[in-house]
C-alpha cells in the first residue's frame, strides 16, 4: 500500500475543517473542541492559519500531543508564513513524532498576503518554486516517517500542479460540481480532500452566510473563488442574488439526513475525504452541530 492509499484509509470519507484562525479561541478551548471531536469518532481535523497570528505547525503539534488518534491536517500552511525548507522540516518533525497522524496542506494564499510579505503575486510560478524547494529539502534530509503533502488548488493549472508535485489537492470554498471536475484533473491516484460547509438549518440561513462570504471575498479582493464558480457554470446573476442554485452548491444544509446525503454525493463524485465545515459564529455552536451530525455522517462510506 502506497502513501496515498494509506492516507485514504487513515482519514476515512468524512473529516472536519475548523475555522480556528477566524474564531481565535483560547488554547484551552481549541484543545477541548478537538478532543471532543476525537471522542465523537471524527478521524481527522484540519484548520488554517487565517488572519490571526496563529502559527500552524505549533498548534498542530500541541493538538497531536493532546489527542490519541485523530489525524491533524493543515488547511492550509500559507507559503508566505515560512520558507519552504522550514515547512518541510516542520512536517518531518510532526510526522516523526506522531506517525500516520499528520497531513501537510500548503498553499499560496491570496494577493494581499503576498503584498503584506513584501512580494508580488505570481501564484502558479511561486507555488511551483516553493514545492520544488520542499522536495529538495526532503531529498537532502529525508523524513524518517513519510507524510502526505497536498496543495490548496481550485483552478485547472493549480490542480495540475497538485497532481505533478504533491500527493493531491485540498480545494476550499467550492460548490459540489467542483469535485468531479477536480478528480478528472488530478486523476485516480492522488488525494482529493475538499472542504464543504454544512448547516443544520434552512436555505435562508445558508444564503445569508454565503452573502457574507461574498462580501468578505470582495473586501479582500479575492476574485479567484468567483472565477472558479463561474468556470463551473455559475453566473454573475447567481452571485449578485445569491441564487438557490449557488446556495445548494456551496452548502449542505437541512437536517442530519439531508446533509449526510449531500456529503455522500460528494464522496461518490470523487472525494477521498470531505472536510465538513459547520456554519457558526462560535466554536461551541460548530462542535454542537458536529455532535448532532456524527451518527449520520458515520454512515457515509466510499
Amino acid at each position: 500500500m502506497n502513501l496515498v492509499e494509506e492516507t485514504r484509509d487513515l482519514l476515512g470519507p468524512v473529516g472536519v475543517w475548523l475555522p480556528l484562525g477566524m474564531l481565535k479561541p483560547s488554547p484551552e478551548e481549541e484543545l477541548k473542541a478537538i478532543r471532543r471531536l476525537e471522542e465523537l469518532g471524527y478521524r481527522t481535523v484540519w484548520a488554517g492559519e487565517g488572519p490571526a497570528a496563529r502559527e500552524l505547525f505549533a498548534h498542530s503539534g500541541v493538538a497531536l500531543a493532546s489527542t490519541e488518534r485523530v489525524v491533524i491536517g493543515t488547511g492550509i500552511a500559507n507559503i508566505w508564513s515560512r520558507p519552504a525548507y522550514t515547512a518541510q522540516a516542520g512536517g518531518r518533525a510532526l510526522a516523526h513524532a506522531f506517525p500516520g497522524r499528520f497531513v501537510l496542506g500548503v498553499g499560496i494564499g491570496h494577493a494581499h498576503q503576498a503584498t503584506k510579505s513584501g512580494s508580488d503575486y505570481r501564484p502558479l510560478e511561486q507555488t511551483r518554486e516553493y514545492l520544488a524547494a520542499m522536495s529538495a529539502a526532503e531529498a537532502e534530509f529525508p523524513s524518517p516517517v513519510p507524510f502526505p503533502r497536498v496543495l490548496a488548488a481550485v483552478g485547472p493549472k493549480m490542480l495540475e500542479l497538485a497532481r505533478e508535485l504533491t500527493d493531491g489537492a485540498h480545494p476550499f470554498a467550492q460548490p459540489f460540481e467542483h469535485t468531479p471536475y477536480a478528480r478528472e484533473i488530478v486523476g485516480p491516484d492522488k488525494l482529493l480532500i475538499p472542504e464543504h460547509p454544512v448547516l443544520l438549518g434552512g436555505r435562508e440561513e445558508a444564503r445569508a452566510n454565503i452573502a457574507k462570504t461574498i462580501e468578505l471575498l470582495k473586501q479582500y479582493d479575492i476574485p479567484h473563488y468567483f472565477k472558479g464558480w463561474k468556470r463551473l457554470g455559475y453566473t454573475d446573476a447567481d452571485l449578485d442574488g445569491v441564487s438557490d442554485r449557488l446556495v445548494d452548491g456551496l452548502t449542505a444544509w437541512g437536517d442530519e439526513e439531508k446533509i449526510t446525503r449531500r456529503i455522500k454525493e460528494i464522496v461518490d463524485a470523487g472525494a477521498d475525504t470531505v472536510l465538513v465545515n459547520p456554519v457558526g459564529d462560535s466554536l461551541d455552536v460548530i462542535v454542537d452541530q458536529l455532535e448532532r451530525l456524527a451518527p449520520a455522517l458515520a454512515e457515509v462510506t466510499r
